[in-house]
């Protein structure tokens, strides 16, 4: 009779063992498929990464054929790093540190990466063979007013800022997202000392985009 009781507490036992691993591979379910589509994410901006440069390469080529100048800029590749840092810091980050989907916050940093990319191929569509990611003296052929340059100067730049904070916080990657948003600060004013001193040399830019904000309409 012991020993029936005994098998019985055995079975019982390992019973509540295989519940106890099903309800905790159920549990873990939700966050493994939030972190596989979190990476799937990271993976598709670096191909659209890539797929942009390929854009600019042909419209480098373009413009240089109609007497543009690509302007030497050192701060190109730190440009290039950071990208590549925010990608990978944010994947490093949610898989090493265990980062959870809260979506609360996903939800809304969601809504503004999508936004953001919007905006910045809205950029891209109104500047047509004019959009490059290398700083092009290409002015004399042409100042661009349309689209979101209607507003300000620098919209391309805006949208980046916002896509790049809002990227790594949709699975909670907080520490890619403040280390970028500060290096990111500091690229960006190192670019623009670059790109402006070009842009504003043409008096035609200066006239007509010269007296706009930088990246917010009314703000800065």
């Amino acid at each position: 009779m012991a020993r029936k009781a005994a098998a019985q507490e055995k079975r019982h036992r390992a019973c509540r063992s295989v519940r106890s691993r099903l309800q905790r591979r159920i549990s873990a379910s939700p966050m493994e498929l939030s972190v596989i589509l979190f990476l799937a994410l990271l993976l598709a901006v670096a191909a659209m990464r890539l797929f942009e440069l390929r854009i600019s390469k042909r419209h480098q080529q373009e413009m240089t054929a109609r007497g543009a100048a690509k302007v030497n800029d050192p701060n190109f590749r730190w440009m290039a790093l950071f990208h590549t840092f925010v990608l990978i810091g944010a994947a490093v980050e949610v898989v090493f540190l265990r980062r959870p989907f809260l979506p609360g916050l996903a939800i809304p940093m969601l809504a503004l990466f999508i936004t953001a990319n919007l905006v910045r191929w809205w950029v891209i569509r109104t500047l047509g063979e004019h959009w490059n990611v290398q700083v092009m003296d290409s002015t004399r052929l042409g100042v661009i007013t349309s689209g979101p340059f209607r507003y300000v100067r620098h919209p391309n730049y805006a949208a980046v800022f916002v896509e790049m904070i809002a990227l790594p916080l949709i699975h909670t990657a907080w520490i890619t997202a403040l280390a970028g948003a500060i290096a990111h600060v500091i690229i960006l004013a190192l670019r623009l000392s670059t790109e402006e001193r070009v842009l504003l040399a043409n008096p035609d830019y200066a006239a007509a985009m010269g007296s706009k904000p930088r990246f917010l309409p009314g703000l800065f």
